[in-house]
């Protein structure tokens, strides 16, 4: 997904895909099905939980790697909120079936996933110009793939699983209305997006 983001603008360099964001990017995707074996194979639920956890961290890394060091891609806009999508989809699914998050959280997270994927193939079926991720919404995911992980860590057999699962419960409640509230500031955008999407075609 995309939108405006809040942050210095970075001029834009295309496509690039061999950059060092884009290849952490890639790097978090194929670290998925190592966390999958590591819950149902392995049994390891702390193991998986610090892997999930600093797969959430890596987003805000790539991120400043990009703007920092002048590696902003268009490939980069789409593969890091895919990366994180996926993500977070594959964790919610895994601890799902797993046990170890409440149900009501998973189904809130999958719903709002769900409703933002069906808006960006809509938007774009309708000819919408790509939209930036905003700042509201990289904190929604980042205090959600933290959350994740901590409930995670909370449902394993390590010492401090108690100050875990209460350290997830506020990310979660911080995190969720953050994670809504980012969905519900891309309406106006989206409107933006296809009038200007249009206009574009139109004057091509």
């Amino acid at each position: 997904m995309s939108e405006a983001s809040d942050a210095p603008s970075v001029p834009d360099q295309g496509w690039r895909p061999f950059t060092v964001p884009n290849l952490i990017s890639l790097a978090r995707l194929c670290c998925l099905p190592w966390f999958v074996w590591l819950v149902f194979g392995a049994e390891d639920r702390w193991a998986a939980a610090l892997l999930l956890g600093t797969l959430g961290a890596t987003d805000w890394f790539d991120g400043w790697v990009a703007r920092r060091f002048n590696q902003v891609s268009e490939l980069g806009k789409i593969l890091d909120p895919t990366a994180d999508r996926l993500l977070l989809l594959v964790a919610l699914v895994v601890m799902i079936v797993d046990g170890s998050l409440p149900l009501w959280i998973a189904m809130l997270a999958l719903f709002r996933e769900g409703v933002v994927a069906v808006a960006a193939l809509v938007l774009g079926a309708l000819g919408a110009r790509k939209i930036d991720v905003t700042w509201w919404g990289k904190t929604g995911t980042f205090l959600m793939m933290f959350a994740v992980p901590m409930f995670l860590a909370g449902d394993s057999h390590i010492g401090a699983a108690d100050a875990f699962r209460i350290a997830a419960w506020i990310f979660v409640v911080v995190g969720l209305p953050i994670h809504y509230w980012s969905a519900v500031g891309y309406i106006p955008q989206a409107f933006d997006a296809v009038r200007e999407g249009r206009a574009g075609r139109t004057a091509g």
